[in-house]
Parts: C-alpha cells; structure tokens; sequence
C-alpha cells in the first residue's frame, strides 16, 4: 500500500529571509573595514549606511512574516557590533586617527584607543539595549543608538572626503567627535525613536507633516549625500542634549520659589 507523500512544511524557508537581510548588514560592515584598510573612506561609509539601511529593514520582515525569534535577535545584535561599532572606529582610525602618532607616541596611543573607546561603547550600548527590551518606554531610545552614532562617524567622513579634506589635518576634530558618540551611546540621555507608544493597526501613524519632511530628506539626499546625511546625523545626536536640557530648564521653573 502506498503511503502518501507528506506535504512539505510551510513557512520553515521564511526563517531565512531576515536573516538574509542582517548577514547583508553584517557583510556592509565587513567591507567597510577592507575598504578603510585600503584608502577607499567613500566607500566604506557607503557600506555602513547600506548596513544600517539593512539593519531596518531585517525587523520589519521578521514581524511582517512573523518569524521573529531569539536566534535573530542575537544574531542581529553581533551584527550590529560589526557594522556600527568596529566598522565606523576603524574607518575613522584609518582616516584620521592614526596621524595622532605624527604628534608623539603618547597621542599616537591615544588615537586607537579613541577608537577602541568607540567600539566598546557601541558593544556596551547593544548589551543594555538587549537587556532593557520590553521594559522601557518605546518612543525613546536610552543613549544614542548605534546606528545613530554609526551614521554620524560615518557621514562625518564622507563629507571630509568629498570636500578633499585630509584625515591628518583633522585628527583632533575626528577624535572629539569619536568620544562624543562613543560616549552619547552609554548616556542616560533620551532620543526619540520615532516610534508611536500604541499597539495594533495605529501604532506606525506618524503626523501628516512628516511627509513633507521626508520628501524634503530625499531631495537632499539625492543632490548631496554626505552633507545630508552629516546634517541629520548632528541634529539627531544634538537633540538628546537639547531635550535633557529643556527638560531641566522646565522642572526648575516648575519649582515652587
């Protein structure tokens, strides 16, 4: 007697489709180191921005086919340790860093460890972040996030690059700005996340006049990419301070005299 042929499982192959997407992200980090390590600084931020970009859209395919699981959580957050911590603080290294050395040995060391600052930051921030899930509020994001300070190493680059600007001439501006998003990503400060607090069907509604911004953005972006993305990147890591301030100025007039 024949026996029937079981139907193949449904939805098993599915699994691999966002983790497709977070490998991509893994290999535009990857590229960008080689790409540093050989002078092409272009290029390199070219590959984190196309690893954050992947990095966003890896989520959205695992909730929209339901296939989210641990695995990919912790592969995503190993891949993001790549892409947003080691990947930006070599590229800034091989950029400008490593002429902190032409000022004495003492700055040379300080020059790598300026990044490697940066690198244990990002592993610090992904760390808490994981551990935080589910527990905080989800419009805000508790220090800057990785791909945030990612696109602001990145960008900052970028544009240096395309104005001709040489790394060495702007070591000392490099390095402040490897601290200061080294050390935004473990602050207590709060960033917005662009996420509504909702569930369910309204929990993505954004205001009407975010339309028009984000077709503002994209004009940007298509006529000048570095300098667009340098500008959205400083404001967005300005406003965790503003914010904080604000909020400060507020509770004290707020005190009773």
């Amino acid at each position: 007697m024949d026996h029937p042929t079981p139907a193949p499982a449904r939805g098993r192959g599915i699994y691999l489709l966002p983790n497709l997407f977070t490998t991509g992200g893994l290999f535009g980090g990857f590229f960008a180191i080689i790409a540093a390590s050989q002078g092409r600084f272009g290029a390199a931020c070219i590959a984190i921005f196309v690893a954050a970009i992947l990095d966003g859209i890896d989520g959205r395919v695992a909730r929209l086919t339901n296939t989210q699981t641990e695995f990919g959580v912790q592969y995503d957050s190993l891949a993001d340790l790549i892409s947003f911590g080691m990947a930006p603080a070599l590229v800034m290294y091989h950029w400008a860093l490593m002429s902190m050395k032409l000022d004495g040995p003492t700055l040379g060391k300080i020059g790598w460890l300026a990044a490697f600052l940066y690198a244990a930051c990002a592993a610090l921030r992904l760390a808490r972040f994981n551990s935080q899930v589910g527990t905080v509020d989800r419009r805000w994001f508790i220090g800057l996030a990785s791909p945030a300070a990612a696109g602001l190493m990145a960008s900052f680059v970028w544009t240096c690059d395309e104005l001709g600007l040489v790394g060495e001439e702007l070591r000392y501006a490099a390095l402040a700005v490897t601290v200061i998003a080294g050390l935004l990503m473990v602050s207590r400060l709060r960033y917005t996340s662009f996420k509504g607090s909702s569930t369910g069907p309204k929990a993505e509604r954004v205001p009407f006049v975010a339309l028009p911004i984000a077709v503002g953005v994209l004009i940007a972006l298509w006529v000048d990419p570095p300098k667009t993305l340098l500008i959205a990147a400083t404001l967005y890591a300005l406003s965790g301070p503003v914010l904080w301030f604000w909020r400060r100025h507020e509770g004290a007039r707020a005190e009773p005299t």
